[in-house]
């Protein structure tokens, strides 16, 4: 069977009439919500000199969000470094060469505006959000806190001891650590595998010349996306670039050749503590990549396996079916299904909180695998036009607004290259049919190797020839 189009290049046979497309599946939804997708504003993109990229999308409102998303983060870090992109990302906010910390936070307030950053495995981003009418002087300050950082030696110590309380935060969320040793194991001798805030040592040595050096091969023009969605002209956008960012130069080395190619392992971490009182699980196989035309038949298969909470209760009138029969065990307090994509690789899977029974975590793991190979055998096709309507709606919803809008551009376009348009996201959902489902499941889940994280009392976990097994049992 054919595989799908790759999602760096525009699907124009997706996108036509019906009668003369045999990779489409028969559409259900309305021509007028069809037509609602055509008439959304275009994301018009530009490259400035210096290989900066300006995209924007217009929005008729009074507000703005204008962001750098930059095509660094913690996986181009190495042993020695790891952390910085977090550290950095910290530490702009405490000054310029044009604008101390109290001045910089005054000018934002004064502004009404919203100033945040984050870092992720493979982007750092730094926002604001603002009134249309401040876009120049909220890019003033963007540019500033990126071209122009102080990293202030005592700054920079003061932020060592900021980051290791919030690395001892992120200690007592179980979820984050649950998923930060599932990239520990799953890609185990690779910078995919480092903790985003880094290693101890690695905080309390770092150095104002590590934190410079990272700026100089990484924040670099032709590694950056200036996005912008909301009452913003894109000429005029482009003016504004150029006067703040047009001076940037780039260096001898580009980020986008150095960061090492991931490597999956399938293995098993099981650190059982019986105070913790919960059993804490996630199990999950090697996904596809941003780009992979497979994503949107994943991300169905991933809805399809949906999630539950005994705090949000309606078990009964759950979608998904696994949520169902989760409801009628009463086992779990609490599952989700994932699906993490990076530049080459994925995470695709689920993570479950279990009560301490003896065999509450067997039958969570058995639950959750048998679900996987049902997938593989036997969905229904009403079942995946439900959950292909399910996923439509998750992903409108998360463009409501300039700041969901200005990041879906920005992420988009270091992921993709372009900003894919919402009817062409439609086209692609639908042309998912239960047999391209099925091959999808047998390609990247029946019976390959799963990596499995176990924390809390998780005696009843069981041993990896088992879970590996089970992703192939023909008893079902």
């Amino acid at each position: 069977m054919s595989r799908l189009p790759n999602l760096v290049r525009p699907v124009r046979s997706l996108l036509g009439s019906r009668s003369g497309s045999t990779a489409v599946a028969p559409i259900v939804t309305s021509d007028s919500f069809k037509k609602s997708l055509l008439n959304i504003n275009p994301t018009e993109v530009t490259r400035l000199d210096n290989g900066l990229m300006v995209c924007s999308e217009y929005i008729d409102t009074p507000t703005a969000t204008v962001g750098m998303w930059i095509n660094a983060g913690t996986r181009w870090e190495n042993d020695h470094n790891n952390g910085v992109a977090h550290f950095l990302e910290h530490l702009v906010f405490k000054g310029t060469s044009n604008r101390s910390q109290h001045d910089l936070e005054l000018e934002v307030e004064n502004m009404g505006a919203h100033l945040n950053a984050y870092t992720s495995r493979e982007q750092t981003v730094y926002y604001a959000k603002c009134f249309a009418k401040d876009v120049d002087r909220s890019m003033d300050i963007l540019a500033d806190i990126l071209q122009n950082p102080k990293l202030d030696e005592g700054a920079i110590d003061r932020e060592k001891h900021v980051i290791l309380r919030e690395a001892q935060e992120v200690e007592t969320n179980l979820q984050e650590v649950i998923f930060d040793h599932l990239h520990a194991i799953a890609y185990q001798g690779t910078p995919l595998s480092y903790n985003i805030l880094g290693p101890t040592h690695n905080i309390k040595t770092m150095t104002r010349d590590m934190l410079q050096d990272y700026i100089t091969k990484h924040y670099q023009p032709n590694q950056i996306y200036l996005s912008a969605a909301g009452g913003v002209d894109h000429a005029e956008l482009v003016k504004l670039a150029e006067k703040h960012f047009g001076g940037m130069q780039n260096g001898a080395v580009t980020s986008d050749v150095e960061y090492s190619p991931a490597r999956y392992t399938g293995s098993l971490m099981n650190y059982r503590d019986d105070a913790i009182g919960l059993a804490h699980v996630a199990l999950a196989v090697e996904g596809a990549s941003w780009t992979n035309p497979d994503y949107f038949a994943l991300m169905i298969a991933n809805t399809l396996v949906g999630s539950w909470s005994r705090a949000q209760g309606g078990g009964k009138t759950m979608p998904s079916k696994l949520a169902r029969k989760m409801y009628e065990q009463g086992k779990p307090q609490s599952y989700m299904s994932f699906n993490t994509c990076y530049k080459d690789t994925g995470l695709w899977g689920a993570y479950g909180v279990c009560e301490r029974q003896d065999d509450a975590v067997r039958i969570f793991c058995d639950t959750i695998q048998g679900e996987w190979r049902r997938l593989f055998r036997a969905v229904s096709p009403g079942e995946v036009q439900r959950a292909k309507n399910m996923l439509k709606t998750m992903m409108l919803s998360q463009c409501d607004g300039t700041t969901a809008v200005c990041e879906d551009i920005g992420r988009q376009m270091l992921t993709y290259g372009r900003r894919i348009p919402l009817a062409e996201i439609d086209a692609r959902i639908e042309a998912v049919t239960p047999s391209v489902l099925k091959r999808v499941m047998g390609e990247y889940v029946y019976d390959r190797d799963p990596v499995v994280v176990g924390l809390g009392s998780t005696e009843g976990l069981p041993d990896y020839g088992l879970l590996k097994s089970q992703m192939s049992s023909p008893l079902d």
